[in-house]
């Protein structure tokens, strides 16, 4: 009997997908959406860019509670038209530093990506880093893309100041079930990691100022042709929780922060 109970449990955690901690115990919980209940909770989110963007429109409808504890982003066509979303915390959660995860099922179609990042509102001023912020796309993924993980980090702008870093990673099964994705973000450097296991590290580009939490999915040419995509398809979200530790007070504020 023992035999079996274990078996079970170890195909629950392979259907489930790993399950991760912050890699220190001194990281608390100060901020997590588990989407329970039906609908979206906007005292924690916000929906953004509302309208045209990219090849898409950005629509309050594409962004959906299941009732089981799920978030979904759904893209579908409309007429001619493909409808998509994207959910920020800005204004009502912005960390300075932490352990920020998701937990997330992919989509598989192309012409799209979806994406877990954070941004800054003055990221686009360029010279003090620290102080601006930068975009730092813990996750994109694009379904033409199969098991790849794209990791991004970009300062100075847009312009022709732009500064970016980033690594593309190739992880077995990522395309598959629900997966733990997160940034440790520190005043010294990014780590990344898939499932608790490290897959970047990066000390470029570091902010030290406080950045909110974006969900997305767009629509481009980077991800394929949409036209070819069998929608609606949905990417879902079981979660979004961030940790903190004591010590990251002890760092300088933005308005201390150098270059």
């Amino acid at each position: 009997m023992r035999n079996h109970i274990l078996s079970a449990l170890a195909a629950l955690t392979l259907s489930v997908g790993a399950l991760a901690d912050p890699p220190t115990k001194d990281y608390k919980l100060v901020w997590a959406d588990e989407f329970d209940g039906a609908e979206l909770d906007l005292t924690k989110w916000e929906y953004r860019q509302l309208g045209p963007r990219r090849q898409a429109i950005n629509t309050k409808d594409s962004i959906s509670l299941d009732g089981k504890g799920h978030l979904l982003i759904t893209t579908r066509k409309v007429g001619d038209k493909v409808h998509t979303g994207m959910i920020g915390t800005e204004g009502k959660f912005e960390p300075r530093f932490g352990y920020i995860e998701c937990r997330v099922k992919m989509h598989k179609q192309v012409g799209y990506w979806s994406a877990f990042w954070l941004q800054s509102a003055t990221m686009s001023k360029v010279g003090d880093t620290r102080k601006n912020g930068t975009e730092i796309d813990v996750y994109e993924y694009l379904g033409n893309r199969e098991d790849v993980t794209h990791i991004n980090l970009h300062w100075n702008g847009y312009g022709k100041d732009h500064k970016s870093a980033g690594s593309k990673r190739k992880i077995p099964g990522l395309g598959k079930g629900f997966h733990t994705i997160a940034v440790q973000w520190t005043p010294t450097e990014y780590v990344f990691f898939y499932d608790g296991k490290e897959t970047w590290r990066s000390k470029k580009g570091i902010s030290h100022r406080t950045e909110y939490i974006i969900l997305s999915c767009e629509v481009g040419k980077w991800a394929g042709d949409i036209t070819k995509a069998k929608l609606p398809e949905a990417v879902v979200f079981d979660y979004v929780r961030a940790y903190q530790r004591p010590v990251d007070d002890k760092f300088p504020t933005t308005d201390q922060a150098g270059d």
